[in-house]
């Protein structure tokens, strides 16, 4: 068993390293570059082991804390800590699925654990293009393997991933794959998704597809599943298909949501710093008077803050309300939300993303037209904010999901 760290998560990001990370944000997304450099000093500073348990050699952050560091992360360099969350959300979802096994454990989450304890990167493969559902679902086939065949028992997954970010250097993929009824099994059995670990080979390609708006240097590439196999024991759950339960599944859905509206609020944040900045130091000629004086720069820059708080906010009380489903806590102020629980990951995500890129587009409005060079922080990442509407769950499907939680599915609502 690996020693425990002696790093604190909470010295994880001193402002000399976020120095350096800022400073190669500009060269990353202006050359379209991986950040090789982002993640060699994060690898070294015990980032990879973030969420596994000091027990098991890792810093063991909870979920709450490690959203409040991607926060920060992403005030320097955004694309880093959008790609560095999908290692989390896997590692997150890992430590929720742990802890929810109590004393027994659960086999599959403990591998994860131990991997990233050893410093081994992990992806995440679930989207896939035209499957609206996502995690529930998979357009992606997961073949069983039979246990006379040479490769032994497991399961065999082709088909295309898409946004795969940390593509050119991961070393484990979490993917999933539908399985469907065996018809030889009887008539109980029915499909089913099976969630592995992939390591790479042959069987697993990555294009060299990224050039985009924003969050250039996550290079999500597309990956290609040509019958890559995983063992049986590197299968980490099986599910039914559609909405269920299951405490990885769960746990994916939740760190994912509540992860990445740390990571575009976190980039908010960055802008109303500059904000404020640029309103300290910039004058009017005309009036002449500094536009920290100006009553529109201010309602502007009040209405941005405002907004970010209120993301801070629920992100937040969320995270704090999964650490304590996970560990089998409870205290004042916190909550176990039952049936609700991924209406509120959804909703808080949605939010979020939402209150960033208009918290971000206030603070344009009130920097003036210097912060349209491509020479400015600010117009970088108001074009990094933006991905935030692409990641899922997106506004159609959280206005679906409650609609259908108020009012139940179309067509079955009792005749007036």
């Amino acid at each position: 068993m690996p020693e425990p760290s002696g790093r604190s998560p909470e010295g994880l990001l001193p402002d000399a390293l976020l120095a350096e990370l800022r400073e190669r944000a500009v060269r990353y997304d202006r050359e379209n570059l991986f950040f090789d450099e982002d993640l060699e000093q994060l690898r070294d500073q015990g980032y990879l082991r973030l969420l596994v348990p000091v027990s098991s050699g890792g810093l063991g952050a909870d979920l709450l804390q490690a959203g409040r560091i991607q926060r920060r992360l992403a005030q320097a360099a955004p694309a880093t800590a959008l790609a560095m969350n999908m290692h989390l959300v896997v590692t997150g979802a890992a430590l929720h699925a742990q802890r929810r096994a109590g004393a027994a454990g659960h086999p599959g989450a403990r591998r994860i654990l131990e991997d990233a304890a050893q410093d081994r990167l992990f992806a995440f493969g679930i989207s896939e293009p035209g499957n609206e559902a996502m995690l529930f679902d998979a357009a992606t086939s997961a073949a069983p393997v039979a246990a006379q065949q040479a490769e032994g028992q497991g399961h065999v997954f082709t088909g295309t991933k898409i946004f795969t970010s940390l593509a050119p250097a991961w070393d484990r993929l979490i993917v999933h794959g539908r399985r469907e009824a065996d018809p030889g099994a009887g008539s109980e059995e029915e499909p089913s998704l099976v969630f592995a670990v992939l390591d790479r080979g042959a069987a697993v390609r990555t294009l060299d597809d990224w050039d985009t708006h924003g969050m250039r240097a996550t290079q999500s590439r597309t990956t290609i599943l040509d019958g890559a196999f995983a063992p049986a024991e590197r299968t980490v759950t099986r599910t039914p298909v559609g909405p269920n339960p299951d405490p990885f599944v769960m746990g994916v859905f939740g760190c994912f949501e509540l992860l990445i509206a740390s990571v575009y609020t976190g980039i908010a944040e960055r802008a109303v710093q500059l904000g404020v900045e640029t309103a300290r130091t910039r004058r009017s000629l005309t009036r002449g008077i500094q536009h920290a004086d100006d009553p529109d720069v201010r309602r502007r820059l009040a209405a941005a803050a405002i907004g970010v708080d209120g993301a801070v906010l629920q992100i937040e009380k969320l995270l704090a309300d999964l650490d304590a489903l996970g560990a089998g806590t409870t205290g004042p102020g916190l909550q176990d939300h039952g049936p609700r629980w991924f209406l509120h990951f959804s909703g808080v995500k949605t939010r979020a993303t939402e209150a960033a890129i208009a918290a971000v587009d206030q603070v344009l409005r009130a920097s003036g037209g210097a912060h349209f060079s491509r020479r400015s922080e600010l117009e970088r990442i108001s074009r990094d904010v933006r991905a935030g509407m692409y990641h899922p769950s997106d506004e159609e499907s959280v206005h679906a999901s409650h609609a259908r939680a108020l009012l139940g599915e179309i067509g079955t609502a009792p005749a007036g």
